[in-house]
């Protein structure tokens, strides 16, 4: 990703990202640009009628000379452009009044795209919040055991298949049609929001390479596993990792603030169930990924998808046994 200040033929300067697109994970380009494309379009539609700032409030796609919303260079890389909004600041932690923030800009793009048909968007990467499928995955990575390490993990296992039934609930409710297919970002962590630098407001949601059909819950749940714990999702001493119902409740009241009315009851009932699924199905990930050799997410040791696992999985037991509590704030919002 660069920064480019491009002059202008009237004598001004005009500021533009270019980036390059990861064609190793978004092997379609065209349907991901598509996606882009045609949800920024509509989100701009909106917020013009609403009286908002369209080239600020979501990200703006600058075409190519010859009208292409994509390039593909001589090496067989492919580039985009968007508009630079300045003046924001995407952070990678942050206080508890960025965290609301960043909920209520989650819960507006939801709502700013209630009535976009999902159906329409190409699923990106296939079965990406399928807990389900990431259930199986683990169960192949336990058989093949490439690395050598499965000796290494009887307690994990034991955690994870005694909650191999809870995988599908949400995904079994959607087959079932209690739940609506939405238009959903699928990678909600505080650094996707960019804050006004003035006034400390959400301005924008960014990176929306992952948008594509899917569910509330998973959006309102990625952004609870990262940001409603006390600890980083490798922090080995567990002593120090809890799930805070205090920021459960404050980016509850932001989210469902911007996307309560978009939202039906059942789907507002899940959205615990969504903070639950979403962290384990991150530290199945992990967990696979540790008995398959590291060969997915980046690590510094040995046992640091290990690690991870743990943090995750601790999480989850602590947001099972606070249950009633993150029920009974969500339930005031029916």
């Amino acid at each position: 990703t660069f920064r480019i200040v491009v002059a202008m033929p009237d004598g001004t300067t005009s500021l533009w990202i270019l980036q390059r697109i990861n064609t190793a994970v978004f092997q379609d380009v065209a349907a991901l640009m598509n996606n882009i494309s045609s949800v920024t379009a509509f989100m701009q539609k909106k917020i013009a009628a609403r009286g908002g700032d369209p080239l600020r409030e979501t990200l703006t796609l600058l075409p190519s000379t010859d009208g292409h919303i994509f390039i593909t260079d001589e090496c067989g890389d492919s580039w985009r452009v968007y508009r630079f909004i300045e003046n924001a600041t995407s952070f990678q932690s942050a206080d508890s009044n960025i965290f609301y923030e960043s909920a209520r800009a989650f819960g507006n793009f939801l709502q700013l795209l209630s009535d976009y048909p999902a159906q329409t968007l190409t699923e990106i990467i296939p079965h990406f919040h399928d807990t389900p499928a990431r259930f199986r995955q683990l169960m192949d990575a336990v058989r093949e055991d490439k690395a050598g390490r499965l000796k290494n993990v009887a307690a994990e296992l034991e955690f994870a298949k005694a909650r191999e039934t809870d995988c599908g609930l949400l995904m079994n409710l959607l087959e079932e049609g209690k739940l609506p297919l939405k238009v959903t970002h699928n990678d909600t962590k505080m650094s996707n929001v960019l804050i006004d630098n003035a006034t400390g407001d959400a301005v924008c949601v960014i990176d929306l390479d992952t948008v594509m059909p899917g569910l509330a819950a998973f959006d309102f749940g990625d952004s609870i596993r990262a940001g409603a714990s006390t600890g980083a999702e490798d922090e080995t001493d567990l002593t120090k990792v809890h799930f805070s119902v205090p920021l459960f409740k404050a980016y509850t009241e932001g989210f469902l603030g911007e996307a309560g009315k978009a939202l039906t009851e059942t789907e507002i009932r899940t959205l615990p169930d969504g903070a639950k699924l979403m962290t384990f199905e991150v530290g199945i990930r992990f967990l696979a990924d540790y008995l398959n050799g590291d060969v997915y997410f980046k690590t510094k040791y040995p046992q640091h998808n290990l690690d991870r696992a743990r943090n995750q999985f601790h999480l989850v037991a602590e947001m099972e046994a606070k249950r009633d509590e993150t029920q009974a704030v969500v339930d005031t919002y029916l």
